[in-house]
C-alpha cells in the first residue's frame, strides 16, 4: 500500500508542474494578444482604411459606408483590433503552445512537426492575400454592377454597405481562404499519422474536386468568380499534398534502407 501511495504521489507531482507551467504560457498568451490589442486600436482607423481598400478600388471616389447605430462604429474598431491583434499575437501565441508540447515529443517527431507549423502561416497568409488583392475586388465590382442610378423607371438602387456587415464580408473572405489554404499540411499530417495514404488521395481525387467546389460554395459569396476563385487553388493544393507525401514516403524509405 505505502508503494501504491508513494506512486500516487509521485505522478501527481508532474501533473502538477505540467498544469502550473501550461497556467503560466496560457496567461503569457493573454498578454501578448491583449497588448497586440492595444497597438491595434490605437490604428483600428488605419486598418479599417486598408481592409475597405478593395471596395474603393471596385466602386471608385465615391464608396460609401454607414452605419444605423450610433454605436455600430465603436464596435467595428473593437472588432478590427481583435482580429488584428490576434493576428499579430498568433506567432507569439504558437511559440508558447510549442514550447509547452515540444518537450513530450522525440527528437524525430520535433523534426518532422516544426515545418508544419512554419508552413502554416505562409499558407494562409498566402490564402488571405489571394482573396484580398484579387478576389473582393472582384467579387465587390461584380454585386456594385447591379447598382442603377438615374435610368429611366426613375428609382435609383445604390449600394450603401453598412460597416459591421461588410467587416463580417471581409473578415469572413480572408478566413475562409486563409484557412481552405491549410490544406496541404492537413493532409500530410493525416498521412503522417496513418490515417490516409498517397494511393487513397489518388483515388478521391474526383471527389475532392467535387468537395473544393462545394466547400467555395459554402464559404464564398454567390459569384461565380469567388467559388471559382477557391475550388481552382483548393483543387491544386491537393495536387500538390500529393506530391509532397510522394516524397516524404521516397525520404522515408530512404532512412529505411540507411538504417
Amino acid at each position: 500500500m505505502e508503494a501504491d501511495r508513494s506512486e500516487i504521489d509521485a505522478s501527481k507531482a508532474p501533473l502538477m508542474d505540467h498544469l502550473i507551467e501550461l497556467r503560466g504560457r496560457l496567461l503569457r498568451c493573454v498578454v501578448y494578444f491583449v497588448v497586440a490589442f492595444g497597438v491595434s486600436f490605437s490604428q483600428a482607423g488605419h486598418i479599417f482604411d486598408f481592409l475597405v481598400q478593395p471596395l474603393v478600388d471596385a466602386s471608385g471616389a465615391g464608396a460609401r459606408l454607414i452605419y444605423t447605430k450610433l454605436y455600430e462604429a465603436f464596435f467595428v474598431e473593437i472588432r478590427v483590433a481583435a482580429f488584428a491583434g490576434f493576428c499579430i499575437a498568433f506567432p507569439l501565441i504558437a511559440n508558447e503552445l510549442w514550447r509547452f508540447v515540444a518537450p513530450g515529443l522525440y527528437k524525430r517527431e520535433q523534426k518532422a512537426l516544426l515545418p508544419f507549423l512554419l508552413a502554416t502561416p505562409v499558407l494562409f497568409t498566402c490564402g488571405a492575400a489571394l482573396a484580398y488583392y484579387f478576389v473582393m475586388p472582384a467579387a465587390f465590382r461584380f454585386f456594385l454592377g447591379f447598382q442603377q442610378l438615374g435610368d429611366a423607371s426613375g428609382i435609383d438602387r445604390q449600394a450603401l454597405p453598412a460597416m459591421g456587415e461588410y467587416l463580417d464580408l471581409v473578415m469572413s473572405l480572408i478566413l475562409a481562404f486563409g484557412i481552405a489554404f491549410l490544406l496541404p499540411v492537413l493532409l500530410m499530417l493525416l498521412e503522417r499519422a496513418g490515417i490516409i495514404n498517397r494511393k487513397q488521395l489518388i483515388a478521391g481525387r474526383r471527389y475532392a474536386v467535387v468537395g473544393a467546389f462545394v466547400v467555395a460554395a459554402v464559404l464564398t459569396p454567390p459569384d461565380l468568380w469567388s467559388q471559382v476563385a477557391l475550388a481552382i487553388p483548393l483543387i491544386l493544393l491537393y495536387e500538390v499534398s500529393i506530391i509532397g507525401i510522394w516524397f516524404t514516403e521516397k525520404r522515408r524509405a530512404r532512412a529505411r534502407a540507411a538504417g
